[in-house]
């Protein structure tokens, strides 16, 4: 089994075959679609033995998914306060997030 180390939304995630992880919304994507990451920066056998590094991306390598949900996570509060100024604000995020699911590693 393969394990691969990807880049999508600014951040780089470990996945292997069957993986279910939670990443940024990807724009004009729906749920039930699949689509392709092209951005390996490393791909690896179980153990960590055979590896391939990329100079940033492996060329060639491709992960497919499959996306599972799409949702809007909890709300955080953002407060910022400076204090003797009678100075405070407070917001709320709420970040879209997508579910999706390994299919296949392909190098």
């Amino acid at each position: 089994m393969k394990i691969a180390v990807i880049k999508t939304g600014g951040k780089q995630y470990l996945v292997k075959k069957g993986d279910v992880v939670k990443i940024e919304k990807i724009k004009n994507k729906k749920e039930g679609e699949e689509l392709e990451i092209k951005e390996v920066l490393l791909i690896s056998d179980e153990k960590g033995e055979k590896f391939q590094i990329g100079t940033p991306f492996i060329s060639g390598a491709k992960v497919l998914v499959k996306i599972i949900e799409e949702g809007r996570d909890k709300k955080i509060k953002v407060v910022k306060y400076r204090p003797k100024t009678r100075y405070s604000k407070v917001q709320g995020h709420r970040q879209n997030y997508m579910k999706i699911q390994i299919k296949d590693i392909i190098v």
